[in-house]
């Protein structure tokens, strides 16, 4: 249990947690079996493709939805697919924040292949693409093609370690504007890095995060689509393992008792609804500094290069012990944000571009990795 959701918890119990059952008291005490089998697995298939998309599988994705999908048919490609049924049509209504989740994917799978002395050959929507929406169409065409002399990617070494920490930071030890160039250096897939440890913009930036955070709280439709995300205890967590994991012992108990329900959490009267924002906010207040990613333009492509350095940031990140969340609430495109959008992009790109990701950095507690479905279930052709 971490600590932000122990404060959650304390809130939304009111500080009274009863005994439960022999039978309750071993549900609460269970973590969640299968839906972390995929990081133990990963590194484990034989054939390169499969090799490399057991890593793949791993990469940060919006909401933790996992929208990738794959056709193995063809010898030696890899052909990517969104799954329709997990975009976040809300909060994303043009896929935008999806399509960066899938540039995670395929940058990650990139590296893993090189690994293995296999060089990837992408071809991003190679039969069209909707500025609009994400269709039934491929996402990319991928090639493995066998390289034995191809440079292996240094920040591949921190993939199993790689975390979205969404934790309290560290408010007493500063981030060092070294670590910008650190963090700059590793986005090398088109985007434009940028960066802030001052305290001016932290307490700025805190309040733009607080801001647009409420915004998409108290707007019924966009909260709603978080809500129908949580997995509340093991059970519904190994049985869908994505969406927003809420497991462990505090949370099964509150469950059981009936103290934690999705209901109560839409409520913006009840102490869970209440509970629940003070303990976002209690993250975006501990920012120690906030990073960001401007493209020249939104395409698809630039949104695909977009979530490679997103990526590729948040590996040279876990390789200086540094944690990272993404905050990009202020980016997302519905009507009721369109003030905190409008604003961040003057700031943050005021020549023009799409400022394609924000986040908090900062130094942070361990925490455990996000459920994952099984590469099996991700394959659509074999």
């Amino acid at each position: 249990m971490t600590q932000s959701r122990r404060k959650f918890l304390s809130i939304i119990g009111g500080g009274v947690i009863l005994a439960a059952t022999a039978a309750g008291g071993y549900a609460v005490t269970r973590s969640p079996r299968t839906a972390l089998a995929p990081w133990a697995d990963a590194g484990r298939e034989e054939e390169p493709r499969r090799r490399a998309l057991s890593f793949a599988l791993l990469a940060p994705n919006p909401h933790n939805r996992q929208p990738w999908r794959v056709d193995l048919s063809r010898p030696d490609e890899v052909v990517l697919y969104v799954d329709t049924t997990r975009l976040l049509p809300e909060t994303d209504p043009y896929n935008r924040q999806i399509t960066i989740g899938l540039g995670c994917f395929m940058e990650l799978m990139r590296m893993a292949a090189a690994e293995q002395g296999y060089r990837v050959e992408i071809q991003p929507f190679p039969e069209g693409e909707d500025p609009a929406a994400l269709d039934a169409r491929p996402v990319a065409r991928a090639r493995f093609v066998a390289d034995p002399g191809l440079a292996r990617d240094p920040l591949f070494a921190h993939v199993m370690a790689r975390r979205s920490v969404k934790e309290p930071y560290d408010t007493a030890r500063a981030v060092s504007p070294d670590v910008l160039a650190t963090l700059a250096a590793a986005a090398t897939a088109g985007t434009r890095f940028g960066g802030s440890v001052e305290q001016a913009d932290i307490a700025s930036f805190r309040a733009l995060t607080r801001e647009a955070l409420r915004i998409e709280f108290v707007t019924p439709r966009t909260f709603k689509e978080s809500v129908d995300l949580f997995r509340i205890g093991h059970r519904e967590v190994d049985a869908n393992p994505d969406g927003i994991d809420l497991s462990g012992p505090m949370f099964e108990t509150l469950s059981l008792l009936g103290l934690f329900t999705r209901e109560a959490a839409l409520d913006p009267s009840s102490s869970s609804f209440k509970g629940g924002l003070d303990s976002v906010y209690a993250n975006v207040d501990t920012a120690m500094g906030h990073i960001w990613l401007v493209s020249a333009g939104n395409s698809r492509a630039e949104q695909i290069a977009a979530g490679a350095d997103w990526l590729r940031v948040n590996l040279a990140a876990t390789g200086i012990g540094l944690a990272m969340q993404p905050l990009s609430q202020a980016l997302q495109e519905f009507p009721e944000m369109a003030e905190l959008y409008t604003g961040i992009h003057r700031r943050l790109a005021p020549d023009g571009g799409t400022v394609q990701m924000f986040g908090r950095i900062g130094y942070g507690p361990s925490v455990a990795p996000s459920p994952r479905w099984p590469l099996e279930a991700k394959i659509v052709k074999a």
